[in-house]
């Protein structure tokens, strides 16, 4: 087994199969479009190349179908399951990377009247979806997931009263 280093993308992988049990990398893109794509930007392809480079070390296993496309299939291994857990136990100070295109304009001195209108109106339709989501979601969503979309909510609130602010002057 190769030693390799893991990744935010390396977790999301072990943690999306371990939610949703073995999986082809198509069905993984489609997870990630449904939940930590809202606040995790990353390469589709990678959802195709991080299975792979996983099984090499070990980390899941890769079985191909017996007919038709021959999808490949991905299951978390006691060593990926082992990665994740001890992944999720480590404390972190770190924080992401704000990249929000109003507040570079902002930065450099657009009309905050002119931007908060259309951002007053982007953060509302996010917050819709968000609220759709939770309102949608089964009982048997771990917490988890529960706890980041509320975060997201709240983040969208938060921008709303930002942008509300500056359009009241």
């Amino acid at each position: 087994m190769q030693e390799i280093r893991l990744t935010p993308t390396s977790y999301i992988v072990l943690g999306l199969l371990e939610l949703a049990g073995e999986s082809t990398p198509y069905v993984l893109k489609q997870l990630v479009a449904r939940s930590v794509g809202f606040f995790w930007t990353l390469q589709h392809a990678q959802l195709y190349t991080e299975p792979e480079r996983l099984a090499k070390a070990g980390y899941v296993t890769e079985t191909r179908e017996e007919g038709g496309r021959r999808r490949r299939m991905y299951a978390l291994t006691d060593r990926g399951r082992k990665a994740l857990g001890d992944w999720r136990t480590e404390t972190t100070s770190a924080l992401g990377e704000y990249r929000e295109p109003a507040a570079l304009k902002l930065f450099f001195g657009a009309d905050p009247a002119q931007l908060a209108a259309r951002q007053i109106e982007a953060h509302r339709a996010k917050l819709a979806e968000y609220e759709r989501i939770r309102d949608a979601m089964p009982e048997e969503v771990p917490e988890g997931p529960r706890l980041a979309l509320e975060m997201g909510i709240r983040h969208e609130r938060e921008s709303i009263a930002f942008w509300e602010d500056l359009a009241a002057g």
